[in-house]
């Protein structure tokens, strides 16, 4: 197994480190090799995707991420800000399915901002399409318009999907459905834009090859409305690059920590970038106080995913389990009766478990 690890900014060479001590206590066949992905990639070549970066990444398996990003990149050119070397990564592997759980494990009921009824037992799916929409659409920009006959500026972004693209990530979610619950919910807004007139109307077609799944709609507006009001109602929801970026991580919340969630992105072989779906939290890098847990369930997900092993990845996932029964808390899940342990101590207390 050929792994490309990017700690990338911030907390990510923290939980990074975490991640793979537990990678290596599995004893598993694996080779693993580093490289700058992000801001810190910017810093030391002036990219931030670099051509070093790119060729591991392609002749590697799967790939690990921590986070990209931080202040001190804000005011580069949008060319060289760490973000651009995430959709260059994922544009270059194909990387267009992500699928986000957002589980509540029920240590963390009270984590939750919304009551413990309402989120107890809570187990989605989002799948996102990663790599069309209006983050890669052409044309794009900033520029000197006409506007009331004067000059000013003016920016545009185009929303684009072909009916392939659509159909792709939608088998996705139909085949991640009928190893749930057989319940599929398609998100889209349908009532003003074209572009979503098509997912939908590519979702009920896809839905045939599917008769044991059952497909229902709902307009992005509602589903965020949904999420807060009733989120057990889904199973998975499938949606959009621009769509899906956000209701993602509202679900995220749901949970009542982002740093307790994994994401996957794959291509249509299973190769995958795995990452947890927080940021780079550059406030808190450096101090040992970030929860590693997601990253740490992203292996499990990578194991699963590109690599099968079904075994590993439930014993990962077992000992995160175990420690949250334990009563052991970073800062971002502590509550009063629990302990509160650093990045590194809560890595210990996982391998423990293991």
């Amino acid at each position: 197994m050929k792994i490309c690890i990017l700690p990338g900014d911030g907390i990510g060479p923290e939980i990074m480190a975490e991640a793979v001590r537990v990678l290596q206590a599995l004893d598993l066949r694996c080779e693993l090799e580093e490289a700058l992905l992000g801001g810190c990639a910017v810093d030391a070549t002036g990219e931030p995707y670099p051509e070093a970066t790119q060729r591991l990444a392609k002749a590697a398996d799967a790939v690990l991420l921590g986070a990209v990003g931080g202040p001190q990149w804000d005011n580069l050119p949008r060319a060289q800000r760490p973000e651009r070397g995430l959709l260059g990564i994922r544009q270059q592997l194909g990387l267009f399915a992500n699928l986000r759980p957002a589980i509540l494990y029920s240590e963390l009921a009270n984590a939750s901002t919304l009551k413990p009824e309402v989120v107890a037992g809570l187990d989605i799916l989002i799948v996102r399409e990663l790599t069309g929409d209006i983050y890669f659409g052409q044309p794009r920009g900033i520029e000197m318009r006409a506007v009331d006959g004067h000059q000013e500026r003016f920016g545009f972004n185009t929303m684009h999907y072909s009916e392939s693209e659509i159909r792709r990530i939608v088998r996705v979610a139909f085949a991640a459905a009928r190893k749930r619950n057989r319940k599929l919910c398609s998100v889209d807004k349908m009532n003003v834009l074209e572009t979503t007139q098509l997912w939908r109307d590519v979702a009920n077609e896809t839905a045939a090859e599917y008769p044991d799944v059952e497909l229902s709609h709902m307009l992005v507006d509602n589903a965020a409305m949904q999420l807060v009001r009733n989120p057990k109602q889904f199973d998975v929801l499938v949606t959009g690059n621009l769509f899906g970026d956000i209701l993602s991580d509202e679900a995220a919340m749901l949970t009542g920590s982002i740093g307790m969630l994994p994401s996957a992105s794959l291509d249509a072989d299973n190769k995958g970038l795995y990452e947890p779906c927080h940021g780079s939290a550059p406030d808190i890098a450096g101090h040992g106080l970030a929860n590693p847990l997601a990253t740490i369930l992203s292996v499990a997900m990578m194991l699963r995913y590109t690599f099968a092993q079904e075994d590993a990845a439930l014993r990962i996932e077992s000992a995160v389990r175990k420690v949250l029964a334990l009563g052991y808390r970073t800062a971002d899940i502590y509550e009063p009766g629990t302990q509160k342990l650093g990045t590194r101590a809560m890595g210990d207390a996982v391998l423990a478990a293991l």
